[in-house]
């Protein structure tokens, strides 16, 4: 049910906004992104506030464990685009969706199903998966530009 409530209920919900109030919605539209940057904030700073001392004792054991996860997903997305043959921009958006989950997704789901401190990795994660993927998107924007200037 949470994940019901969590996760369709919001989409049913804009679904049904962008059908019947389709201005309202292209107005709402660019405050979204801001709207649910707040909302991963909101929940990054509740995981971290009520795990101090988990972060503490075991901080780094779990960033260690969250960048491995990271860099394996965004690895694996990409060799396995590449391996199927798909073009360089396809590989990329792949690698950059396998290896960015949704962290926010899994904090409130670990904290509300078991423990506070099972929602650790997730908020971590939300965190350092926004800096590898903006540096990763950063090195290919650069490597485009060059490969359009080569050509």
């Amino acid at each position: 049910m949470s994940i019901l409530k969590i996760v369709l209920v919001p989409v049913i919900l804009g679904l049904i906004v962008k059908k019947f109030l389709p201005r309202f919605a292209d107005r709402a539209q660019q405050f979204t992104p801001s709207i649910s940057i707040l909302a991963i904030m909101a929940i990054i700073a509740c995981v971290v506030a009520l795990n101090v001392d988990s972060i503490l004792t075991m901080g780094i054991v779990i960033l260690i464990a969250v960048i491995l996860h990271n860099l394996l997903g965004l690895t694996l997305g990409y060799a396995i685009a590449k391996l199927t043959r798909q073009d360089i921009k396809s590989c990329r958006a792949i690698s950059i969706e396998v290896g960015m989950q949704n962290s926010g997704l899994g904090a409130v789901l670990a904290h509300t199903h078991f423990s506070p401190v099972t929602a650790l990795p997730s908020a971590i994660f939300s965190i350092w998966h926004n800096i590898s993927g903006a540096i990763l998107a950063s090195i290919w924007s650069r490597k485009s530009k060059k490969e359009m200037n080569s050509n």
